[in-house]
């Protein structure tokens, strides 16, 4: 009896090394770099993240990502593509070390992963215009105006919820489910509107196909932007922290700042809107 359990024993433990050894995943490349799977969204939000004619990825992520890699050359990343959601939950599933996709720190995602404590980036807001106007450039400029229809939930309508709450008069809000952001700015181009509020992404990718006329007439807010960890990854989110302030203060993601969005988004509010968010600028030497 006891030689029989201690076969099946011997037999268990020959078939669970045969698993652990047929599941196994290269963790380090051929010269000991640390693989560090990076999931990126699949859907694209230019400048931050694009595809090229040969369906490479590009944008601000990649060119940051590229930076962290020369400045930590014991790692390598491996990019992984998917939904966003997906991205999160293999995350935290420990599928992937982190995400990249202009990510936004809430209370909800701070309880279930780690975050980097320096953002690598920002995502701005802003009003945009008829190219005519030469009045609208901050929401304290809208008290009065036709601002275009917006959502009754999400990151905008929060800002706007708060400007409310804090200032008289307030701006007048026209409310619909899932606004189309195109039409906004058609209302904008024709006057129905005097302006529209949005994520200046949104804006970019959309004016790059209808180069209607209209432009940012002035940046409301910056959101900072995080990668997204596996809450064990801690020395990397150290890494991190060290090589983006470094980044920072040399004045690297400035430039790439200004490369991709056509102005230095590390700078305030104030030096943004007075400098302009240049489209045209930025367009051109993409």
């Amino acid at each position: 009896m006891k030689q029989k359990t201690a076969f099946m024993t011997a037999g268990f433990l020959l078939i669970l090394l045969s698993l652990i050894g047929c599941s196994s995943v290269k963790t380090t490349t051929d010269d000991g770099k640390q693989i560090v799977k990076v999931a990126l969204s699949a859907e694209v939000n230019p400048p931050f993240l694009a595809t090229n004619d040969r369906n490479e990825p590009i944008g601000y992520n990649i060119d940051y990502l590229n930076e962290v890699e020369k400045r930590l050359p014991h790692i390598h990343f491996e990019y992984i593509f998917g939904e966003e959601e997906s991205n999160l939950i293999g995350v935290g599933a420990g599928k992937f070390e982190m995400a990249a996709n202009w990510f936004f720190s809430n209370p909800e995602r701070e309880k279930r992963f780690l975050y980097p404590q320096v953002p690598y980036g920002y995502s701005m807001t802003g009003l945009i215009v008829n190219e005519s106007n030469r009045d609208i450039q901050s929401l304290d400029d809208m008290t009065s105006k036709k601002l275009a229809p917006v959502s009754p939930s999400g990151g905008l309508r929060s800002i706007l919820n708060q400007y409310n709450e804090e200032h008289d008069p307030d701006i007048p809000l026209t409310t619909i489910e899932s606004p189309s952001n195109e039409l906004n700015l058609k209302r904008v181009e024709s006057g129905r509107s005097d302006a529209a509020f949005m994520n200046i992404s949104t804006f970019d990718t959309i004016q790059k196909h209808l180069n209607l006329k209209v432009k940012v007439g002035g940046i409301v807010s910056k959101e900072p932007i995080y990668l997204v960890l596996q809450p064990s990854e801690k020395q990397l989110a150290a890494d991190l922290d060290r090589v983006t302030q470094e980044m920072i203060d040399d004045g690297t993601l400035p430039k790439l700042a200004k490369k991709w969005f056509g102005v230095d988004f590390f700078q305030d509010i104030d030096y943004i809107s007075e400098q302009g968010y240049q489209y045209e600028e930025r367009k051109e030497a993409s």
